[in-house]
């Protein structure tokens, strides 16, 4: 039964690692400067956004929250 876990839980991270890359690839560049890799320009670029970008960083949010979650589950089914 474990195997069985362990096979599911690997491919369920496979997935989601290759959609994550995916929609991070998807994402259109906005950043201009050292401000921005920190918070700087959030505002103005969160403002601007339209409904398609917003879901798209919904998405790739839950995605990347989903990724983590399920490495926590495996780091603790295969810690036998």
């Amino acid at each position: 039964m474990v195997e069985i876990i362990t096979v599911i839980l690997w491919i369920l991270q496979f997935g989601l690692g290759i959609g994550l890359i995916f929609l991070v690839l998807i994402h259109s560049g906005r950043g201009g400067g050292l401000s921005d890799m920190f918070g700087g320009g959030l505002g103005a670029s969160a403002a601007g956004s339209t409904v398609m970008e917003k879901n798209l960083d919904r998405i790739t949010v839950v995605l990347a929250l989903a990724f983590a979650f399920n490495t926590l589950i495996m780091s603790m089914v295969l810690d036998t």
